[in-house]
């Protein structure tokens, strides 16, 4: 009876993929961090809803690829009989309610984002996996699990009248899950070749993005802090200078009492001219460099491989890499944010992900 206990649980390991879920959480704390916003309940929920949904795909997948799996990988779980299509079926339904409840609980504003993400889920895994929008959609889903991060760690800060609301600081997150949605692309990519193998330009490719990504996390682009040259009013452009060359004149004083000074208000700003409270974190710029570079080097000699030789086993290995590789890199947006608390919580993950990956297979 235990043994039957065990086999059946190790069955839906394998079918939720359990050794990948440690590549989700990131995705809510680096959207927090891009949103200038510290993790909170809201981000809780977020990181909740996107184990769920991520699970309810994962089900999904399996169930309406069993067919195709029964010729190609006869040692899945639903073709080997171990779990029932039924079951796999409605597991994604109730993962995907609970993970829309728990998005709920951060705001409509989540909610909504939550529900463009299960949207997308489903349509990848339904219809739109075999096509050429496949790697797109995927993409896109984990570019807007990053922005439920994002809109939910934000949400509380909405509601009691903060600076921006969720849409508007929400946006501070583009960048980020633009990144990680090629980073994704990528990987989707390669992983469509992965039970035939074959490709060689694919997995070139992919290192070529992975390559760009790097580079443009470790740039100044991301989290740049505001100029401190550059002094503006909040209502214009500054003033210009007086040319060095040309001595300005100044108005005598006038006769009688100096009139008193205007009083300082309590409202300090920023060079920029916004408010001091509005001020994003600052970059950090070392650590977020180091972390490009780890992110960088886990599928990059595991791409060149897939490319040289273009096995189904060495793809394989390839798409592994690549999933593996997510945690650093969301480790690097958030050190890029000026999370680095984040990014090293998050760097931890790394090593439970790699050995639980020798057990289940994340693909």
């Amino acid at each position: 009876m235990t043994r039957r206990r065990t086999g059946r649980a190790r069955a839906w390991a394998e079918l939720l993929r359990v050794s990948a879920l440690f590549s989700v959480p990131g995705d809510a704390l680096a959207g927090a961090a891009a949103a200038g916003a510290r993790p909170g309940r809201g981000t809780l929920c977020a990181i909740g809803a996107s184990l769920c949904l991520y699970e309810a795909g994962m089900a999904l997948n399996d169930w309406a690829d069993r067919a195709e799996d029964a010729a190609e990988r006869p040692h899945r779980p639903l073709p080997s009989g171990r779990i029932a299509p039924s079951a796999a079926l409605a597991a994604s339904a109730a993962l995907t309610a609970a993970g829309l409840a728990l998005a709920s609980r951060a705001g409509r504003p989540t909610l909504a984002v939550a529900t463009a993400l299960a949207a997308t889920v489903w349509a990848y895994d339904l219809g739109l996996k075999h096509t050429p929008a496949g790697p797109g959609t995927m993409a896109t889903a984990r570019a807007l699990d990053l922005l439920l991060g994002a809109t939910a760690s934000t949400g509380r800060t909405a509601s009691t009248g903060g600076n921006g609301g969720p849409h508007r600081r929400a946006v501070h997150a583009l960048p980020s899950a633009v990144l990680l949605g090629a980073h994704t692309y990528a990987v989707t990519a390669v992983s469509r070749h992965e039970t035939q193998g074959g490709s060689t330009r694919t997995p070139l490719a992919a290192l070529a993005v992975t390559l760009a990504v790097a580079g443009a996390v470790s740039g100044d682009a991301l989290g740049a802090r505001p100029d401190a040259t550059t002094v503006s009013s909040p209502s214009g452009p500054p003033a210009p200078h007086p040319h060095p060359a040309l001595p300005s004149r100044r108005p005598l004083p006038p006769s009688g009492p100096l009139p008193s000074r205007r009083p300082l208000t309590s409202r300090r700003l920023l060079p920029s001219g916004l408010p001091l409270s509005s001020r994003r974190p600052v970059p950090s710029r070392g650590l977020g460099a180091l972390l490009a570079l780890a992110y960088a080097r886990t599928p990059a000699t595991l791409l060149l491989h897939a490319a040289l030789n273009p096995s189904a086993a060495l793809t394989e290995r390839a798409v592994g890499g690549g999933i593996r590789a997510t945690i650093p890199l969301q480790a690097a947006l958030a050190a890029r944010a000026g999370a680095p608390g984040t990014a090293l919580a998050l760097l931890g993950l790394v090593p439970a992900a790699r050995a639980l990956a020798r057990k289940v297979s994340p693909t």
